[in-house]
């Protein structure tokens, strides 16, 4: 059953070769426009799924699909139609003493395989990114998003229909378990294989994978707001941070804190009373707070409290005693997703930017615009937080590899 997936997608991929820019370009154009005619049935389809799902489930943000949303979405693929094509740029050229002329050129990866949790929106972008960039695509929905994942897929089935594309270049798998199996497993069809979604099926899929593997990590988020922060910058951008969006992986989990700015904590963080954030503080902060921060919002923290990715309206606070303290907490609790500082000495920024290890370090401002959009890459198929074959927002040129052409006029080389 689900071999019959991997070899009709693995045969339309040989078209992607023929499809130019423009053939593309006028694919995800066409496809903007249609997910803005069917998107009532697509909300409608949407809450099918939600309502499966309890509304405090931190996945219910994910999934959930308004009309605005799927503008942002139709918006971001008509963003990825503008970017450059990145198949057949020219990376590197030279010719050798012998006459060889070569050619290092950017070429597609091949079949992207993606397994993605209840995040609907992923089905758009991986196949916006995946036809850009000259890659097919088999796409593993979980069972959250069936419903939104089936509509969204005949959408593109059916533009692609229109433009005379082979429709195989996309492959929704069912939303079972088994698929992922198979799929972890697709030896000679999938080149490459994404994991997009919580900690424990990234670990799923790095551990029992046979195909190489792209991690796009949890993202658990610190905040440093040093003893030269700027309390009112500060204050916006960790709120910013914590609530613009809760269930997203560049949100704000944890707080630290330099010891000479505890009497300014209340101040820091009094605008999340607004949004009903639970704090979670270690003790230092937890007796500054008493009494300036709603006390049913305000708890102890635990050990486990430090490393956790919330996905909701809660931030732990972590108070050091200097910068290296600062430093040692985040990388001991760090996914390498991003990281952030709030200060105004020079020094301490450099050093922040030069020791943390993520794939994006942020100065005075906030982590929620760790976003493959906000970078200009016009969407993303996730956030890399490994170092090989590609790291952070991955765009279209991440979704690439590249080849050697060597042209010569006889050449032998010498025994």
């Amino acid at each position: 059953m689900y071999r019959t997936y991997f070899e009709k997608v693995k045969e339309a991929s040989r078209c992607m070769t023929r499809i130019g820019a423009e053939e593309t370009a006028s694919v995800l154009k066409a496809l903007a426009k249609e997910l803005r005619l069917a998107a009532d049935a697509i909300v409608s389809a949407n809450v099918k799924d939600l309502e499966r799902m309890a509304v405090d489930n931190p996945k219910y943000d994910r999934l959930k699909l308004t009309k605005e949303r799927i503008e942002a979405i139709a918006s971001d693929t008509e963003n990825v139609a503008l970017l450059p094509c990145p198949v057949g740029e020219v990376l590197e050229c030279r010719t050798l003493q012998n006459g060889l002329e070569l050619e290092k050129k950017r070429v597609a990866l091949g079949v992207v395989g993606v397994i993605y949790e209840a995040r609907p929106n992923v089905t758009i972008d991986v196949f916006a990114l995946c036809i850009r960039s000259g890659n097919a695509c088999v796409l593993k929905g979980g069972s959250d998003a069936e419903y939104s994942n089936i509509i969204l897929v005949d959408i593109v089935k059916k533009v692609l229909d229109k433009h005379g594309v082979d429709s195989d270049i996309i492959q929704l798998l069912p939303a079972d378990r088994k698929a992922t199996d198979e799929l972890m497993n697709a030896v000679g069809f999938v080149d490459v294989l994404i994991p997009r979604g919580s900690q424990g099926l990234i670990n799923l899929v790095r551990d029992n994978a046979k195909l190489p593997v792209i991690e796009t990590g949890a993202g658990i988020v610190h905040t440093y707001f040093d003893e030269s922060g700027e309390l009112e910058l500060g204050r916006q951008v960790v709120f910013n941070a914590k609530t613009r969006r809760v269930s997203v992986c560049n949100a704000l989990d944890c707080l630290v804190l330099h010891r000479s700015r505890l009497n300014d904590l209340p101040a820091l963080i009094q605008d999340m009373v607004s949004k009903q954030v639970e704090i979670y503080a270690d003790e230092c902060a937890y007796q500054q707070l008493k009494g300036e921060y709603p006390d049913e919002l305000l708890h102890k923290a635990t050990k486990e409290d430090f490393g956790t990715e919330f996905l909701s309206l809660k931030l732990a606070i972590k108070t050091v005693d200097d910068f290296d303290s600062a430093l040692e907490h985040i990388y001991q609790y760090s996914s390498k997703h991003s990281e952030a500082i709030i200060a105004e000495d020079a020094d301490v920024i450099e050093r922040y930017l030069n020791e943390v290890d993520a794939a994006a370090v942020y100065v005075n401002t906030s982590t929620a615009f760790t976003d493959g959009a906000q970078f200009g890459l016009g969407a993303e198929i996730g956030i890399s937080t490994q170092k090989l074959h590609a790291r952070g927002p991955m765009g279209l040129r991440e979704l690439t590899s590249y080849k050697w052409i060597i042209k010569g006029n006889g050449q032998i080389r010498p025994a």
